[in-house]
């Protein structure tokens, strides 16, 4: 009964909503790849173009699907992105900040040194992404998932985690100081040498986990572990 009864909580756990996309996409020409400031695009897919070393303010992607595109070193300020998938795109040091993703999905993506500091996530499902050494400083989540990704010493200072889901994802060395956990969840997970091990308050954690989290709870008492 006591296994049933955890099956059922498992079936139950609610999956981001997926974007929302147009069977036909206006396809995004070369020269369409410099974005500008207010700049609205809208139904727009956008294959191998270099939309990389950019500062631009106020953007707003909407029902667009982004496969092979790169935005390397791109700053997103108080920009808008809803109903948008990334497949095998280049992110790595992108940069968005006091910006909104809703309703996304990013997969198989390079976003080592990604920053979303300050921004509000929901609905979106990470999968398959290398993003270590990424920032998510102060963001604020609801029904995100990070599947199948490195997080290695990724950053979650100060973030609102409640209910965000981390599947057999790569922890090591992760920050989480002051993040709120209450009801994050986190399975087949390395949390080896994860700091800020006080917030883990209120997380879900299965046996096989946590001798992750052992380490750094001593750690963090003064406890010395020895062989």
């Amino acid at each position: 009964m006591a296994v049933n009864n955890v099956q059922a909580r498992t079936r139950r756990l609610k999956e981001p909503v997926a974007p929302k996309l147009p069977k036909l996409l206006a396809e995004a020409m070369p020269s369409e790849a410099e974005l500008a400031d207010d700049g609205v695009y809208l139904s727009t897919r956008y294959g191998a173009l270099d939309m990389s070393a950019q500062d631009v303010e106020d953007v707003e992607f909407e029902r667009c699907r982004f496969q092979e595109t790169r935005f390397s070193g791109t700053t997103l300020r108080r920009a808008s992105l809803e109903d948008v998938e990334f497949t095998s795109c280049d992110l790595a040091n992108l940069r968005l900040s006091d910006s909104r993703i809703f309703n996304a999905a990013i997969d198989g993506s390079r976003m080592t040194g990604t920053s979303l500091t300050e921004c509000g996530l929901r609905d979106v499902l990470f999968s398959s992404c290398r993003a270590d050494l990424s920032s998510f400083r102060f963001g604020r989540f609801k029904n995100v998932v990070f599947r199948d990704c490195n997080l290695t010493d990724a950053n979650f200072q100060g973030a609102e985690l409640g209910g965000v889901r981390f599947e057999r994802c790569k922890l090591t060395g992760a920050q989480f100081s002051n993040a709120n956990m209450k009801g994050t969840r986190l399975s087949e997970c390395d949390l080896n040498g994860v700091n800020g091990i006080q917030s883990f308050q209120g997380a879900i954690v299965p046996t096989a986990d946590a001798q992750g989290l052992l380490f750094a709870l001593a750690s963090a008492m003064g406890i010395v572990i020895e062989d």
